[in-house]
């Protein structure tokens, strides 16, 4: 379970261009739910990101994955518990090493490397038998360097990569945002295929309001740092497009966007 509790966070305070994005605001994610997040620009989505990974700092409130308080752990020690998935294929992956070295890197996360060797050739046909399900083909490009592939493998690479290794949390980062949309289909096909299999609890921010009905079984909606739209389960199954759609775009002419 992902929780914040009282989140507090103001940027440039005392400057003219102060802005306080989150004031007193508490969140919750169960243990296996597939949150879907939209809301327009400013509305707090990527600002609750950066807070759980510890890009950025809450001024005041905690951070707390199955009731341990993560607030104080750096970026990096979160990543232990944490996997993301960033809008720029290229954020995570290596191009300049293959597909192998990737998987294999992505493999070792949390494990100590000692004097052992950092490629893990007793796992090769597991890497391969991963690869396939994606059916992209690339379990046949073990040695290939990543940055040979096309952005939609890249990507598909990456949400593999992130889920290789057991995680608590995966963040989805607008992960489809720069892929064509017949690509994008196919990579919300496997990320919701990989969500389901690992039971990995998960928060996906799209700007894609399809997507944020058809996947997932949560769909939330920000707005100027508050939560506007929370339906989960067999309300978010009858929630229709128009729904959301309307909400959405009469926040949109509330901001003058």
């Amino acid at each position: 379970m992902l929780e914040l509790q009282n989140i507090y966070k103001t940027y440039n305070p005392g400057q003219v261009e102060q802005i306080a994005i989150f004031e007193n605001f508490s969140f919750k994610i169960e243990d296996g739910q597939f949150v879907s997040l939209v809301g327009s620009n400013g509305s707090g989505k990527t600002s609750m990101l950066n807070i759980i990974c510890n890009s950025i700092s809450p001024d005041k409130g905690k951070i707390l994955i199955n009731g341990e308080d993560i607030t104080n752990k750096k970026e990096h020690e979160r990543y232990k518990n944490i996997g993301r998935v960033y809008q720029n294929p290229a954020l995570g992956t290596c191009g300049d090493m293959t597909i192998f070295e990737n998987l294999s890197m992505a493999d070792n996360k949390n494990k100590p490397f000692n004097l052992s060797r950092g490629l893990n050739f007793k796992r090769k046909q597991f890497y391969k038998e991963q690869l396939e399900q994606l059916d992209l083909g690339l379990e046949n490009k073990l040695n290939t360097k990543v940055s040979a592939l096309s952005g939609g493998q890249r990507q598909a690479l990456a949400l593999l990569m992130a889920t290789i290794s057991p995680i608590d949390f995966l963040i989805l980062d607008e992960h489809t945002a720069a892929l064509d949309p017949k690509t994008a289909e196919i990579i919300m096909g496997l990320t919701d295929k990989l969500i389901k299999e690992k039971g990995i609890s998960s928060l996906m921010v799209t700007h894609n309001l399809r997507y944020a009905i058809e996947y997932g079984d949560r769909l939330i909606m920000m707005h100027e740092g508050n939560i506007v739209l929370d339906k989960y389960g067999e309300e978010k199954a009858k929630t229709q497009l128009k729904d959301v759609l309307d909400l959405f775009t009469s926040i949109s002419i509330e901001c003058g966007n």
